[in-house]
This record gives C-alpha cells, sequence and structure tokens, in this order.
C-alpha cells in the first residue's frame, strides 16, 4: 500500500524543478485504473499558446490525439511507458467511453458554481478535471440513447456544455497543453481501485441550470 501511496502523491503533484512526472501519471492511469491513454500532440514549440498540429484553428491546442490516433488508446504498461520515454512532455489523453469513464465539460466559472450547487445538494462527485478555461466531471460510462434521452428532457442544453464520451477524448493532469496546466480541481482519493464516478443523470441538471443562469451557451466557449 506505501508503494501504492506514493506513487499517487506523485500522480497529484510535481516533482519539483523535474516538471510534472508524466510517465508516473499516466501508467497509473493505464496499469492501475485500467484507462486507455495515449499521448496528445502537444503545443508548438515555436509559439506555446499554439498547437503543433496542422490544424491553425485547432480548438483544443496540445490536448487532443493526433500521432498516434485515438484508435491507438491502451492500458499496456509497456507500450504506455514506451511513449511517455520518447515523448516525456506529451499530454496524456484519455479515451473516454468503454470501460473508462466519460466526462461533462464547461467553462470554468460556471463550473465553479455548479460544484457548488452539487455540493449543497449533497451530490457525491468523483474526480474533476480543470483546465484555465474548462473543467470537466467525470462520470460513469453512458450510452448514445442514454445520454439522447436525458438530454431529450431538457428544455434547453447550452451550446457551451460538451460531452466526452464513446469516440471521445479528454487531456488529464498533469499535462501541460498550449492553454495552460492541467490539474485536478477535485483530486482522485488515494487508493488502489479505478476512482469513483456519478452516473450522468446526477449531475447534467445542475450543469444546465449553472450554464444557463450565467448566460454562458455559446459552443466557442
Amino acid at each position: 500500500m506505501r508503494e501504492i501511496l506514493g506513487r499517487r502523491r506523485r500522480l497529484l503533484s510535481r516533482r519539483g524543478d523535474e516538471g510534472p512526472d508524466l510517465i508516473g501519471a499516466a501508467l497509473t492511469f493505464a496499469a492501475e485504473w485500467q484507462w486507455p491513454v495515449l499521448p496528445g500532440v502537444a503545443a508548438d514549440p515555436q509559439d506555446g499558446s499554439r498547437c503543433a498540429c496542422p490544424d491553425p484553428e485547432c480548438t483544443v491546442p496540445g490536448a487532443h490525439p493526433f500521432d498516434p490516433g485515438l484508435l491507438a488508446a491502451t492500458t499496456d504498461a509497456r507500450m504506455v511507458r514506451w511513449w511517455w520515454t520518447n515523448r516525456p512532455t506529451a499530454p496524456i489523453v484519455l479515451a473516454t467511453g468503454g470501460k473508462a469513464p466519460c466526462a461533462v465539460s464547461l467553462p470554468a466559472l460556471p463550473a465553479a458554481r455548479a460544484l457548488a450547487a452539487l455540493d449543497r445538494r449533497g451530490t457525491r462527485l468523483g474526480p474533476v478535471v480543470a483546465s484555465p478555461t474548462r473543467w470537466a466531471i467525470l462520470v460513469k460510462p453512458y450510452s448514445l440513447e442514454q445520454l439522447g434521452e436525458l438530454l431529450y428532457a431538457q428544455d434547453f442544453v447550452p451550446g457551451s456544455l460538451r460531452f466526452h464520451g464513446e469516440g471521445g477524448y479528454l487531456a488529464l493532469p498533469p499535462s501541460v497543453t498550449a492553454q495552460g496546466e492541467i490539474r485536478w480541481e477535485r483530486a482522485p482519493l488515494p487508493g488502489s481501485a479505478s476512482p469513483w464516478a456519478p452516473d450522468v443523470e446526477a449531475v447534467v441538471d445542475v450543469l444546465v441550470d449553472a450554464l444557463t443562469r450565467t448566460g454562458v451557451s455559446a459552443p466557442e466557449m
């Protein structure tokens, strides 16, 4: 247990001047939690605010799969170790859905208000991933049919609410992307098992309400 907890502490923090322990975090996600991951494209080395991919209008700069593609995501420790040994600063990208968690993300300010509202309701939450502009609440895997029924029941679904399900992806801590550092707003609890996450139904109403109240509905947010 001491070894597991020590590894988890490295996952949640930096290693001083050496920078984030990306390979340690990637191995925890893949080998311990069985979350399929792969290295992201990273930021442009000449302009850290831009993506290194060929798309000049990239909407998630430095935080998405490119080479290899999303289908290469794996839980195999040997492959993960090889990737980050050769690309030690590459962001860690989670392939959402399947047996891995899904996520619901929204802009940071309404996300903070939504988390406070969920806490007041006594809703149990799992990990929450934060970038400088958006936060993502990890939820249990859901099907497209399940999501469709859930959204159909809403009077209005803001365009800035994004769903990371089967075939989607999400950058995980402690990655550094062109948009800034990815961190845990709500860190996984210490332990050897894969972190618990709520059902998507438990959070969507509050997230929609937080976005509607703050007027944040544009998809480009």
